[in-house]
């Protein structure tokens, strides 16, 4: 009897693996039986997508290249040509102060003889003269200046001077009521509160009539040798290619620039930026391909980049043209920079 009883559990046993045994081999053919068909599929799309007609790809771009050195473009020499290495755009700030710096450096080679194209025998002069330039051309008021201070050489004669007298010497400057009222305000403002000297402390020009900043960094700059950056429209629109900032806000684009640069560079640092955007990287068309610090710069391409048509761009001494001022300096002079002709001359 426990033999019989022994034996039925063991075929009891047998007949349950050898059920389960189908049930396993089943589970395990079924991710066979689905790999079998997913490779089935793929193969099914790549077929398709072989028998597909191919879309025509786009030529690829070609890489923009500028010239190493662009001053050899203006001179008449075919330049070295490499690839604009643009800085990135997490450029960090120790990258971004040496890439400024240098920009400079170039630039300071290019212009050795950059001065404030205003002309000027002194400070009252030269604030009269930054004052008139306002949306007009530093050019425009040094032809129109020399007739206003032969009548009035200084703030005394200015402030007693008839409004409509002065608005018929300053109408070729555009705005001449505006900056009539300014010019005879400063200088009474001059004689009254400064006993007829221009003062030498920011707040104090500021305090002016038509005076702001960027006029009084100008004289102070020009006229007392006391360092400021001067942030006009050349200055602005370049810095903001260069991409030193992003900042829109004359007064920001003063601190975000001058913390860049010892303080000892800002006034000649003006003049470089400044002669840079009125002779070669221009608003509308700027003269890439003659460009000296095009390898430096994030916005080479916005403008012309074969060398020989933007030779044709420059404008002033790049150019072969007469410079703004009709009393340049003599190391202008010696560098081959030609003096403005006067109002009505050709």
């Amino acid at each position: 009897m426990k033999k019989s009883s022994a034996s039925k559990k063991t075929a009891s046993a047998k007949g349950a693996a050898a059920e389960k045994a189908p049930v396993e081999k089943a589970a395990a053919e079924k991710p066979a039986a689905k790999k079998s068909a997913a490779k089935k599929t793929a193969g099914k799309k790549a077929a398709a997508k072989k028998a597909a007609p191919m879309k025509r790809q786009a030529p690829a771009k070609k890489p923009a290249v500028v010239p190493k050195k662009a001053a050899a473009a203006v001179k008449g020499v075919a330049p070295a040509k490499t690839v604009a290495a643009k800085p990135p755009r997490g450029e960090s700030r120790t990258a971004l102060v040496r890439r400024a710096r240098r920009i400079d450096r170039e630039l300071a080679e290019v212009y050795p003889y950059a001065h404030p194209e205003l002309d000027f025998e002194n400070p009252f002069q030269l604030v009269v003269a930054t004052v008139l330039s306002a949306q007009t051309t530093d050019l425009r008021v040094n032809q129109t200046t020399p007739a206003l201070f032969a009548k009035y050489p200084t703030p005394e004669d200015l402030a007693a001077a008839v409004p409509e007298e002065v608005e018929e010497i300053l109408r070729p400057t555009g705005f001449f009521r505006a900056k009539t009222k300014s010019v005879i305000g400063l200088s009474k403002a001059l004689t009254e509160d400064f006993g007829g000297e221009v003062p030498g402390r920011l707040e104090d020009l500021v305090k002016l009539p038509g005076v702001g900043r960027k006029t009084a960094f100008v004289v102070l700059g020009n006229a007392f040798g006391r360092p400021g950056i001067t942030v006009d429209t050349h200055f602005q629109r370049l810095v903001r290619r260069w991409r030193w900032t992003e900042e829109t806000d004359p007064d920001k684009i003063e601190a975000a620039v001058g913390a860049l640069f010892p303080k000892s560079d800002w006034t000649d640092l003006s003049h470089h930026v400044i002669w840079h955007g009125r002779r070669i990287c221009h608003a509308r068309k700027p003269a890439c391909g003659a460009c000296p610090i095009a390898p430096l710069c994030p916005a080479y391409g916005e403008g012309e980049t074969d060398p020989e048509k933007a030779k044709k761009l420059l404008k002033y001494e790049k150019g072969g043209l007469p410079g703004q001022r009709l009393k340049p300096p003599q190391a202008y002079l010696d560098a081959g920079g030609k003096p403005a002709p006067p109002l009505g001359a050709g």
